[in-house]
Parts: C-alpha cells; sequence; structure tokens
C-alpha cells in the first residue's frame, strides 16, 4: 500500500522500518577451516564481473588501491609501500561491483516503485536495483519520490534550514566514506551555520578508541604502521574478524607467521580468518592447506575481555615478583608513565577465580597467553568492535594499554596499539573536525583562519541525535553518506525519530532502507563514488583519504560517472553552503572546488600535520601524520602514559538469559549486504539465523533449525524481533550471536558506553523462546514495552 492518502483522503499504511522476514530458512553446512584461495577468487570475480561488466569491473581491479588510482571503499586497511598489480581482497571487490555495477535507479524506477513498495523489499534487493542517478524529492504526503533540479534541492534544504528556531534544531550527520577534502569542507559549513550537531559513524565503532587512547597516550589513534608488522614477535588480534572485516589484514598476518611471529587471537567465535589462510594470489598454495596464524586462541566470554585482559597482567606481574627486571621495563614504567602502583595494587585484589569464571577463559590457557607476551620484545595489540561496543568499551581499550607498557611494548619498532577502523576514510574525517566537541585549538584555527566565531558547546553525537529527532528538538537530519537507520541501534525507535523530522537529506550512491523511513520531505542527492572520474573546472581532481594507521594518500577515480547528473560530494557541500549562507559566509565557495588543491590549501593552514600538503600528497604513497606514541613521546597533558584501573564488569545474568553480540556475515559492509551466504561460517541464503552453544540450544528445549524468536530486556523494557533460524555452534555457554542490521532492533538506544557513548551492540541481554504461529504475531515485527 502507498503512503500517503487515498483518493478519499484516508491515510495509508506507513513502510516498515525493517526488511521484511525471509521467505525460506537458511541452509547451514559445515564451517571452513580455511580463508581466502580459489572460493575467495572465484566470489570476486562473479561478483565484480557480473555486476560491472568485463570492461568496467576490469578497470576498477587494475586501479584499486593503486598508487595512481583510488582508494578502496571499502575498509581503511593501510596499502603497502611495495604493491603487487593486484591489490584488493574479496570483499573489497565485492565493494566495487557494487559501486560499479551497471544497473541504475531512475526517475522512471521510482515513478514505478512507490516509496511502501520498495519497504517490502529486503535490504539486498535495494542495493541490487543500482545507482541512484538524480536528484529526487518526496514531498508531503506523497507515494512515490519524484525528480528535480540541483538548484531546486539546494533551495529546498535552504529554505528548511533557515526557517529553524536555531542552528541546533538540524544534525549533519557523516559516514566513513566520505573523502578529506569533503569533510574538512562539510565541518566548515556546518559550524559556519552555526551547530555542532556533527554525528558520525565513528560513534558506533571505534569511539570507544579514541577516547581510551586519548586518555592515556594523549592520541586517539593507532601507533603502528603496517611496516612493524614485519617486526614484530607477537600479535594479539582481540575482537576481530579480519578474515571477513578486514581481509588485506590477513596478508600481513600470514607474513608474520611465517616468519615466527606468535599471533593470539582472542574472540568469543573461532574465525575461519585466523585459523588457516591462502592467499589468492599465490597460485602454487592454493590447492595446498594455507598458512597456519593462531599460534593460540582464547575463546572469551562475549565481554569478558576485561576479566581476560587482568589476567594477563596478573600472570606477567607474577612472573616479574619471581624474576625481577625480566618481564616489567622497568626504565620504560619509571621514565614514562604514572599510575603504575595503582594498577598493581588493583591487580592484587584481583582473583584468579574471577578472572576464569568472567572471561571464560581456563587459566593455564592465559597462562600461556602471558608467556607469548613475556618473551616478546615487540607486540602488537590489535582490535576491532568486539572490545568497543560494551558500556566498559573504553575499560576494554585501556586496559590494552596497561599491557603494552607494563611491557614497553609502545613507541618503537614492530610494538604498538592497533585499533583496525572500518569504514575506508573515518579516522580521516575526524582529523578533518568531523567531531561534535572538537578541541579548543582547531576552533580557533578555523576562527582565524576564516573570520567568523565557531560555536564551542558540545554538539549532539548519533545517539543524542536519535534522541533528539524523536523528542522533537532536532527538525532537519542532513546524512553526507551511510543508511542512518540501518546501521543504528533501537531501530523502530530510530525510524519514529526519523519520522518526526520536517526534512530527511541523504546524501548517497545508490538506494538503502534509510531512503524508505523519512520526515515530512525528503531529498535523495546522487553523487560520485570513489571509483569515478571526478572532473571541475580546473580539469580532472583527485581527493585525498587517512588509513587505519594515519597515512594520508590521493585518491583518484578511474571510470566514467554512473550518470551525468551526479555532483561530487566537495561540490555539493560547497553548493548547500551557498544557497544557505548566502552573504552570511565570506568563504568563496565555488573557487574552492573548482580546484580541490585549494581546499588542501586551507586543511593545511588549519590542521597540524598537513604542511606542505599539495606537494605532499603527491609524492606515491602519501605520507604519515604526526604521531607521538608512535615515537615515544606521550601527547598527553602531563607527558607520560598513564595506567589505569578498571572494575571488573560482572556479567549475572539471570535463568535462561544470553548475552549477544551482533556481527557482520561474510557477504557484507557495515550495512551493505551484498548476498547472502556467511561462507566460512557455513550459512547460506539466509541472514536471519542466531548462534548459540548446543547445550544452550538443548537447555530450552529447542532444535537446530527451528524458528525462534529473541526478546532482548534492559531497564524493564523488551524489544523483540522475529523468526530466526537456530544454529548450533562453538560459542561460550550463555553467548549468542546474530547478524546486524536484522538484530539492531534489539539494541536500546539509552544503553551505550561510558564516556564514548557507543550503542552497546555486542552486550545486548536477551531471551530465546519458539516462534508465534503467524496468526499470532503482532503487526509489526518489533515492540517495545516497559
Amino acid at each position: 500500500m502507498d503512503q500517503g492518502q487515498d483518493g478519499k483522503g484516508n491515510a495509508l499504511a506507513v513502510p516498515a522500518a525493517q526488511p521484511p522476514l525471509e521467505n525460506r530458512a537458511p541452509d547451514v553446512g559445515p564451517v571452513k577451516t580455511v580463508a581466502g584461495g580459489v572460493p575467495a577468487v572465484l566470489s570476486a570475480l562473479k561478483h565484480v564481473l557480473g555486476e560491472a561488466g568485463p570492461w568496467r569491473g576490469g578497470k576498477l581491479i587494475w586501479k584499486v588501491n593503486q598508487k595512481d588510482g583510488f582508494d578502496c571503499p571499502g575498509c581503511a586497511w593501510p596499502d603497502p609501500s611495495h604493491r603487487s598489480v593486484q591489490e584488493y581482497c574479496e570483499n573489497g571487490a565485492k565493494a566495487l561491483a557494487e559501486e560499479g555495477t551497471q544497473e541504475r535507479v531512475t526517475p522512471e524506477f521510482f515513478r514505478e516503485w512507490s516509496v511502501a513498495r520498495l519497504a517490502e523489499q529486503s535490504d539486498l534487493w535495494l542495493g541490487k536495483a543500482g545507482r541512484l542517478t538524480h536528484p529526487m524529492v518526496l514531498r508531503e504526503g506523497a507515494a512515490h519520490y519524484e525528480p528535480l533540479s540541483w538548484n531546486e534541492a539546494f533551495a529546498l534544504v535552504a529554505e528548511e534550514l533557515n526557517a529553524l528556531g536555531s542552528p541546533d534544531e538540524a544534525a549533519f550527520y557523516t559516514s566513513g566514506r566520505t573523502s578529506n577534502e569533503a569533510a574538512f569542507l562539510y565541518q566548515l559549513f556546518v559550524r559556519q551555520f552555526g551547530t555542532n550537531n556533527l554525528p558520525d559513524c565513528s560513534n558506533m565503532c571505534h569511539e570507544s578508541s579514541g577516547t581510551g587512547l586519548s586518555e592515556t597516550i594523549g592520541i586517539g589513534k593507532g601507533s603502528v604502521t603496517l611496516e612493524d608488522f614485519d617486526h614484530a614477535q607477537a600479535i594479539f588480534v582481540i575482537g576481530q574478524n579480519p578474515g571477513t572485516n578486514h581481509p588485506r589484514m590477513l596478508t600481513a598476518l600470514q607474513a608474520a607467521a611465517r616468519r615466527g611471529c606468535e599471533i593470539v587471537s582472542v574472540n568469543p567465535l573461532p574465525e575461519t580468518g585466523l585459523n588457516r589462510f591462502k592467499h589468492p594470489q599465490e597460485v602454487l598454495h592454493l590447492f595446498g592447506p594455507g598458512t597456519a596464524l593462531n599460534k593460540l586462541f582464547l575463546q572469551v566470554r562475549i565481554n569478558g575481555d576485561v576479566a581476560l585482559l587482568q589476567g594477563l597482567g596478573k600472570a606477567l606481574l607474577d612472573r616479574e615478583a619471581k624474576a625481577p627486571g625480566t618481564v616489567v621495563d622497568r626504565a620504560f614504567v619509571e621514565g614514562k608513565t604514572t599510575g603504575f602502583d595503582a594498577y598493581v595494587a588493583h591487580l592484587a585484589t584481583v582473583s584468579w577465580d574471577d578472572v576464569v569464571e568472567q572471561s571464560g577463559v581456563p587459566r593455564e590457557q592465559i597462562e600461556e597467553a602471558a608467556d607469548i607476551l613475556a618473551r616478546s620484545e615487540r607486540t602488537i595489540f590489535c582490535w576491532a568492535m568486539g572490545l568497543t561496543q560494551h558500556k566498559n568499551a573504553v575499560g576494554n581499550v585501556q586496559e590494552i594499554v596497561n599491557l603494552t607498557l607494563l611491557r614497553g611494548s609502545i613507541g618503537k619498532q614492530g610494538a604498538g596499539v592497533c585499533p583496525v577502523r572500518g569504514h575506508s576514510n573515518v579516522q580521516g574525517d575526524r582529523t578533518m573536525g568531523i567531531w561534535e566537541h572538537a578541541k579548543p585549538e582547531f576552533m580557533d584555527a578555523l576562527s582565524k583562519e576564516f573570520g567568523f566565531a565557531p560555536p564551542r558547546h558540545t554538539g549532539l553525537d548519533t545517539v543524542g541525535t536519535i534522541q533528539a529527532l524523536h523528542d522533537g528538538r532536532v527538525k532537519v537530519f542532513f546524512a553526507m553518506g551511510g543508511n542512518f537507520l540501518s546501521a543504528t541501534p533501537d531501530t523502530e525507535f530510530t525510524a519514529r525519530a526519523l519520522r518526526r523530522a520536517r526534512l530527511t537529506v541523504h546524501v548517497s550512491t545508490k538506494l538503502n532502507r534509510a531512503h524508505l523511513v523519512h520526515g515530512q520531505r525528503a531529498l535523495i542527492l546522487p553523487c560520485l563514488g570513489r571509483t569515478e572520474h571526478d572532473v571541475q573546472a580546473s580539469g580532472r581532481q583527485f581527493v585525498t583519504v587517512e588509513d587505519s594507521m594515519g597515512m594520508v594518500h590521493a585518491s583518484r577515480g578511474a571510470v566514467a560517472p554512473a550518470s551525468e547528473h551526479l555532483l561530487s560530494e566537495p561540490v555539493i557541500v560547497a553548493r548547500l553552503a551557498q544557497a544557505v549562507l548566502g552573504t552570511r559566509s565570506k568563504v568563496s565557495w565555488t573557487s574552492l572546488v573548482e580546484d580541490y588543491d585549494r581546499v588542501r590549501e586551507l586543511i593545511q593552514r588549519c590542521i597540524p600535520g598537513f604542511d606542505d600538503f599539495n606537494r605532499r600528497v603527491h609524492q606515491p604513497g602519501g605520507f604519515a601524520l604526526p604521531n607521538g606514541p608512535r615515537e615515544g613521546r606521550f601527547t598527553t597533558k602531563d607527558g607520560k602514559a598513564h595506567f589505569t584501573v578498571h572494575p571488573m564488569p560482572r556479567h549475572r545474568l539471570e535463568p535462561g538469559q544470553l548475552m549477544m553480540m551482533t556481527l557482520r556475515s561474510h557477504d557484507q559492509y557495515n550495512t551493505t549486504v551484498y548476498g547472502l551466504d556467511d561462507r566460512y561460517r557455513g550459512i547460506h541464503q539466509g541472514r536471519r539465523v542466531v548462534f548459540l552453544h548446543p547445550e544452550d540450544v538443548k537447555a530450552r528445549g529447542l532444535t537446530a533449525g527451528q524458528k525462534v524468536d529473541l526478546t532482548s530486556h534492559f531497564q524493564g523494557e523488551t524489544r523483540v524481533a522475529r523468526e530466526f533460524l537456530v544454529v548450533p555452534y562453538n560459542i561460550p555457554r550463555q553467548c549468542a550471536a546474530t547478524y546486524f542490521p536484522e538484530a539492531n532492533v534489539l539494541v536500546p538506544v539509552a544503553s551505550f558506553a561510558d564516556k564514548s557513548r557507543t550503542p552497546t551492540s555486542k552486550s545486548v541481554i536477551i531471551t530465546v523462546a519458539p516462534s508465534l504461529e503467524p496468526s499470532a504475531l503482532v503487526p509489526a515485527s518489533t515492540q517495545r514495552s516497559g
């Protein structure tokens, strides 16, 4: 049924906030033991050649991650200094296929498909519909999007923004796809408009890393480079699945393992990519057993990481007590850190019984991991969202820092901390000022350079934006990329929040569910993809990105745009700023985007580390940003690295309850679904599954393949997600795992990490019960009560 009104003025159905339930049950097969190899090659070719075609697809593969090409629109893993002809992975190829597809979503498409009918389609179907070609508007009460000119689109946004009672009644979201140039212009426009409401995808992923590292070592970034992996003696990979989320990382781990580096992985699920790996480009090894990566696997309970890390600290201190001066780097600790005595005193109060109970890891395995850490003079700690999406997430990160400082394993070759970012320029966005509470010195630089007074009050982050939309305090929502609805927690709550806006705007390359859950009016503004030529008045342009390790390099599109009506993100921002600000801004927005070198000149005058930006970024491979801890200098206020003390989280579940975490399948990237298979975990043609320990399945009277409903419990409220297939799996007792975004409906918007406010998507308390008969289901697939 179409949205809006029928011919008699009757209200019509509101499109669903979530994809429809799957019609068929997924197939469950054996778990794979080796990542990469021939299946990865075939999957990459199938996606790229099948969707982009041989000519366009071949050109994309040839130029991705090359020094004269474009940065992969997938993950933020850095590029090696010596690159091969083929610098991409299976999931990177899928990202290229998505952006390079030959399918198009045209005005004719929107005339055929109403918003309500589109909402009945799966996320996979929406993504495969093709590239957006024209700016589109959904007028108040209308059932279909319709085309409009770019001038009309900018005028509409300007009308709504300038009619607000306060600039703080608007929020401006950013995804990690945005280039440095677009991000800098975007935050400049938003601050000249008068607000710091700059929520971004970092709020939902590595905000906990940035907070935890800033407090302890003085910078919210990692301290290692890719070359450090060539010199590490031990690498700990914690709460991370590189085989799916950062497949090119497996190449670095494979090289490390082959030269004798000891790799320890810590995760609730054993992940194929950390078991064995076959490099797809090593033809002679494609049919062998692959390279064994894990020296040791610690199967921690969901959010048992603080207990485990404190157990490692206790074990190291025990060894130091038996042989003083052999484990603790005394010179480093005494000369460059504070808080060591308090840390030691705290660990003395921690019992081994609590460590084992709360972590779920036997003491013998913790001692074995401590042996590896004790004999390694150069250790790298890597982590991802398995650590950062819990209430105590900042504590998780800082316990890693404690171990690093204990061993003096930072500020030297082959050692340090390495938060592995997800989206390709999420770290660069933050460097460019996409932050709801930017540092005073950055605001001072903006004021000096542009002659205006930037707002100094803290703006809204992602959770705050959802709550403000829901309360009516934010009336206009503008998203520079991303799929806000599907990426955020508490899906139904977020949908209701977005529907209360006067205007929602999405700058996008492809159709997604966020376009279908909208305010009174809605705009879709189609932009160039990173793979495409960007030609402005001065000629062909390039943009820059910052990878997960602080390297800044150029990205040049390689193929023709999907439509002549597309604008680049920098141009969209500049034209929007002109329309909204008019004579209130002294910035020559049009001139800036005629030549992106002019934007980079402004960046170098406002942001430390970008001196001589235009010259250095033309160097093959780009340049590294300053990083004090990498050089052994801690940029905290006192110039010292800080040991910290954290209480061990206690997870006391009620009878029948489970701790659930959300995760990705192998056929997705963030909220983009490439297909319905999770090859490594043995799941095929479906996504609505819940992984449970076989004994937990039995204890609940359930059977493999049975459909169940999941209910989350938080502060007296419940949320329900319907019809998930039970999959017995190698996961700790009293734990469960599900795919996002399907399970995001279970994540309460008010449950977030201390200090960082990252949603607790990996600490959701649930119960599981057989699904109700279809006739007994409530109309919506989720509900809230309490």
